[in-house]
């Protein structure tokens, strides 16, 4: 008789075995990720067959197999109804899937991740029909805080180059901020400008420096003073700014690991997506691999939002 043991985990991914089966991939408090494949699931009187949509939680039976485990019984706690009701929400949900799937590790408790993520599908699914357009505010702070648990989080009180701390300057309509992806967080555009004018005065001083070394080594009295001569040039690399906030999508950058979404225009398009899109960058640039559910939201928002206008 093969091993059975029990766990309490929420599917996020199912692909098709065979005719009838699928393998499903689950989150687990006690294991982490697990994959299992759901005998018959695909028949339509199969017991499992609801039990085995996306985003159900179940208490799970399973059997040890020498390849894969296989799901003998399972028992539906919770369910997201609500997220399959709305394609913004359920893009949404599988964005956030997406980065678990990448974080989550295997034969390991992973409470913290499965609490967090749960966390944030029920707040998706909470926000009224009414306020629909806030489902990309609530995206990013679901990232940001994913984010944080991994250890990954960016820099965005304070300058990746000067460590001072940045607020706003609301008496500057013009005022920005620069967000670096490879340096990991914001930048001060004063501090990164002087930075480059700086560079660019020691490239110049290289450069005359270079040509006066390859005046003197043509010198044959010069090397016989110098036999071990050498030239080297020590660079600083300049940050890359991968993209410019104004100071209203840096306070909604700067809120996200609060607990409760900050009541600055909640349901602000532009700032928002321009907030989740450096944070996609972000996510993407540390998985090294596309979030291909962001397809779903950016399709979502800009019709949503020809049809407010």
């Amino acid at each position: 008789m093969s091993k059975t043991y029990k766990a309490t985990g929420i599917n996020l991914k199912a692909q098709a075995l065979g005719e009838s089966d699928k393998i499903v991939t689950i989150l687990t408090q006690e294991f982490g990720l697990i994959r299992a494949v759901a005998t018959g699931v695909r028949k339509q009187n199969s017991s499992l067959g609801g039990r085995m949509g996306m985003f159900v939680i179940n208490e799970l039976l399973i059997s040890q197999g020498r390849n894969l485990d296989r799901i003998t019984q399972a028992e539906t706690i919770k369910t997201y109804p609500g997220l399959s009701k709305d394609l913004g929400k359920l893009a949404a949900s599988q964005y956030l899937a997406e980065i678990v799937l990448c974080q989550a590790l295997s034969e390991q408790p992973q409470t913290e991740l499965y609490e967090l993520f749960n966390e944030h599908l029920q707040r998706l699914e909470d926000i009224p029909k009414i306020e629909i357009n806030c489902v990309v505010a609530y995206l990013a702070q679901g990232v940001f805080q994913l984010l944080s648990l991994a250890g990954l989080t960016p820099q965005v009180e304070s300058c990746c180059l000067t460590q001072r701390l940045l607020t706003p300057d609301w008496t500057n309509p013009h005022w920005q901020v620069g967000f670096s992806i490879p340096s990991g967080g914001i930048i001060c555009l004063d501090a990164w400008k002087t930075l480059r004018t700086e560079m660019e005065q020691e490239k110049r001083e290289n450069r005359e420096m270079t040509q006066t070394s390859q005046t003197n080594v043509s010198n044959p009295q010069f090397w016989s003073s110098n036999p071990s001569y050498e030239t080297v040039f020590h660079h600083q690399e300049l940050p890359i700014i991968s993209r410019r906030l104004n100071g209203k999508q840096l306070v909604m950058l700067q809120h996200l690991s609060e607990t409760e979404i900050i009541q600055i225009d909640v349901a602000d398009y532009s700032g928002w997506l321009a907030v989740e899109q450096i944070l996609r960058q972000y996510v993407q640039y540390h998985l090294g691999q596309p979030i291909r559910s962001a397809t779903l939201i950016d399709s979502y928002f800009a019709a949503n939002h020809d049809a407010i206008v």
